[in-house]
């Protein structure tokens, strides 16, 4: 398989060794500075770059018939857009706020336990998220997806940032340097509490969950989730 990669940070180049290693090529690489290749050899393109420019990149991508796999975090306010820009093209999408295989198992076990706990109201829920410095959006992308499936099964209506609300979810972010990725969901109550934790520990399990996406996406057309790539909801 020809990937192109949009974004070239640490997690594009953890991608890049991790891809030549399952046997696939990058026949194009792109980042704010520089850009290298050809895009229109791509069969699929994977999309880490940044809020600013992942909708254009994904929309460039599709024009040409590209199927993209996005992992951009903070640049939602255009999500039905590129969908529906999607849908117009017949092309091929997946976004995934996380792609490790773990984190995404954690998302299913997850809306599991907010449907046992629905009708435990002594249990308060909340969401702890701790990454690395560099990051730059507050939840993570992650964390709003774990509170997106508690509020599917529960009275629950939104979420705050650092900030406890009777109808909503309270998220804290911290940022500690090294920390590659963790997410807690928490319910206590005054006599105990209840938890499940995902922790990262390398970029690794991000980086061949976007690369397994990609091979799955590969032959399709539509617009995916991870569920569709590991098979969740059969």
């Amino acid at each position: 398989m020809k990937l192109a990669l949009l974004g070239y940070g640490k997690m594009g180049k953890t991608i890049e060794r991790l891809a030549n290693e399952r046997g696939h090529s990058i026949v194009f690489k792109s980042s704010s500075n520089m850009s290298q290749g050809s895009l229109s050899e791509a069969d699929v393109a994977i999309d880490f770059s940044t809020p600013k420019t992942a909708a254009r990149n994904i929309k460039a991508c599709l024009e040409l018939g590209i199927p993209v796999v996005s992992g951009t975090t903070g640049w939602l306010k255009d999500y039905d857009e590129v969908i529906k820009f999607c849908e117009d093209s017949n092309g091929s999408f997946i976004y995934a706020s996380n792609f490790s295989i773990g984190v995404n198992l954690f998302f299913n076990l997850n809306q599991q336990l907010a449907q046992i706990m629905r009708p435990w109201e002594a249990y308060r829920v909340s969401i702890e998220e701790i990454h690395h410095i560099q990051k730059k959006d507050a939840p993570s992308g992650t964390a709003i997806s774990i509170a997106e499936g508690i509020m599917k099964h529960s009275s629950k209506t939104g979420w705050k940032l650092n900030e406890a609300e009777e109808d909503a979810i309270e998220i804290t972010a911290k940022r500690i340097d090294t920390v590659h990725g963790l997410h807690e969901v928490v319910y206590a109550s005054e006599i105990d509490s209840i938890s499940i934790k995902h922790e990262a520990h390398s970029r690794e399990g991000f980086a061949i969950g976007a690369i397994v996406a990609a091979e799955w996406l590969q032959s399709k057309k539509g617009v995916f989730t991870m569920k569709d790539v590991l098979r969740l909801d059969t």
